[in-house]
């Protein structure tokens, strides 16, 4: 089917919404989605173009607030026992799947045993979801138990103070057994779950279409959400064409910026350029976002040694993050003066001396120390094209000390991919939040966490590093567990199996015609509220 069918499916759509009221306006919301979606099921809900989706598909037990903070969703309420190790969940009993032929009366409601299915689904080995890591090592021998179908209960091998937060992430959208025994592996492409929106139309590498939820169970001021009719995502890979479309009014988002769309849109001081201001705002917010390069410091090499740490750090202090963010991102994101842990999130420590200020002669130095100048062979980054500006300074900046840096740019799945797999010595990496708790970012280097089994591509490890973490784990005390992430956080700097580049900002640019769509620190659109102004 080609892109002009898309479009008729589209207009269908718009004479179908709400036919009992045909003379009013239907809303459709634009967005593109560059990198592609892979799966809209929410057990494979690892990047952040298949996050964005799947949270208008799928519900959890609860959500976080704009603050970060959780509050219900498909759960009513909940009790945590007081060890910390039991979380009890009284579940609403007004929430119904979407209508779908899998069920044999059209649709049903959700149950605690949905709940302790769908969990139980994501750790299955045979399900090989990505996010299974997010219960390792954490939930007892049968630890999700439907009471009855009301009440649904966690039991916890030990207390885990962010584990409510956790809750709220994608991959714990609740999903029915009867549409994954009825779509298998397919269930990726045909998704029933309980949002705001339900599946239409998906064509491959052109466009994903959702239908507005009539029944569902939230409500805004007394008022049904969602507001929108629908919710189209295209599939443009080329940023600037993306943008292109948006500046003529054809999307009604357009999310974050790179080498290529930044002057288009920015002034160097990072602000919106004038032209733009009449039918455009910008959002600028506090991302939750850290960029760093990983260094996996068990590669074998036999003439780069990545398992020297004062290598590591010559790289570090050879970077000049300052004039990295002035030149290269027109302002925006703040240059990385502290560890792992971002700016905004309890942990953060900002101050210069902590962290790795630019010094040319520090870099040097350091570099003295390791193995590197008696074998000085070329090292290769990896990264995508949207962050190959960024490493071409890395490039200049390395070359500046006697490091002969290359590049090898590949494609993001194959990124993604690699570095699961252990097959990338050094590369460009991100890690956005994925729930409101520093210890999020700190298990990137806990040692049980390697990759493939867990986020730690560096394969970091370290015992003193590890028996804070573990002890932070069980701390119910909140000032104690911050005091143990910093101590975390010091090692990492210490110890360099990465080099933080800087604390993101998100940028959005939206049609001014949008309402109601309100940003937040994960940069996750939440398009239940979101309005379209009519003419």
């Amino acid at each position: 089917m080609n892109r002009i069918l898309v479009l008729i499916h589209i207009g269908m759509l718009l004479i179908s919404c709400n036919s009992s009221n045909k003379q009013e306006a239907r809303t459709v919301f634009s967005y593109n989605s560059e990198n592609g979606i892979t799966s809209l099921d929410p057990a494979f809900a690892s990047s952040q173009d298949n996050i964005w989706a799947v949270n208008q598909v799928f519900n959890g037990l609860v959500q976080l607030d704009n603050q970060l903070q959780p509050i219900p969703s498909i759960a009513k309420s909940w009790q945590i026992d007081s060890f910390g190790k039991i979380y009890t969940f009284t579940l609403k009993k007004d929430v119904y799947f979407h209508d779908n032929a899998c069920f044999p009366n059209k649709s049903r409601n959700v149950t605690a045993h949905d709940f302790a299915y769908s969990f139980k689904r994501i750790i299955d080995s045979k399900t090989a979801s990505p996010g299974a890591w997010i219960f390792n090592d954490k939930i007892a021998n049968n630890g999700f138990v439907a009471v009855n179908d009301t009440i649904f209960q966690i039991h916890l091998k030990q207390a885990f103070a962010p584990f409510l937060g956790m809750l709220a992430m994608p991959y714990c959208g609740v999903v029915p057994k009867e549409a994954i025994k009825k779509y298998g592996k397919s269930f990726s492409q045909n998704p029933v779950g309980t949002g705001p929106f339900t599946f239409f139309l998906w064509e491959k590498d052109v466009n994903l279409v959702l239908h507005k939820n009539p029944n569902y169970f939230e409500y805004d001021q007394g008022k049904r959400l969602p507001y929108l009719d629908a919710v189209s995502i295209s599939f443009i890979a080329n940023k600037q064409m993306a943008l292109l479309q948006f500046l003529d009014q054809k999307l009604d988002l357009f999310n974050g910026i790179t080498s290529t769309t930044k002057d288009i849109i920015l002034n160097d001081d990072g602000n919106l350029h004038d032209k733009l201001h009449g039918y455009i705002s910008l959002e600028k917010k506090a991302f939750l976002n850290t960029e760093y390069l990983a260094i996996q410091v068990d590669s074998v090499t036999a003439t780069t040694p990545w398992d020297n740490v004062h290598f590591r750090r010559s790289i570090n202090y050879a970077i000049d993050r300052k004039a990295m963010i002035r030149y290269l991102r027109n302002g925006v994101g703040n240059p990385a003066d502290g560890g792992f842990i971002p700016l905004g999130l309890q942990g953060h420590v900002s101050n210069p001396t902590y962290g790795y200020s630019y010094n040319k002669q520090k870099a040097i130095a350091e570099l003295k120390l390791s193995d590197y100048a008696s074998n000085p062979s070329p090292i290769v980054v990896s990264t995508t094209k949207d962050y190959l500006d960024l490493c071409i300074y890395i490039q200049k900046q390395l070359s500046e000390i006697g490091i002969n840096c290359e590049i090898n740019v590949l494609p993001s799945s194959e990124v993604k991919e690699q570095k699961r797999n252990g097959n990338l010595a050094f590369f460009r990496a991100s890690w956005i939040m994925d729930y409101p708790d520093a210890e999020n970012y700190l298990s990137c280097f806990y040692s049980k966490n390697f990759a493939p089994n867990g986020p730690n591509y560096t394969h970091f490890k370290n015992i003193d590093y590890d028996a804070l973490y573990e002890q932070s784990l069980i701390e119910t005390n909140d000032s104690t567990r911050i005091d143990l992430y910093r101590k975390m956080d010091q090692i990492i700097l210490e110890d360099a199996p990465i080099v933080v580049l800087f604390y993101d900002q998100s940028i959005r640019l939206l049609n001014k015609r949008v309402q109601g769509l309100v940003n937040n620190p994960l940069n996750i659109p939440m398009l239940k509220y979101a309005r379209i102004k009519k003419d």
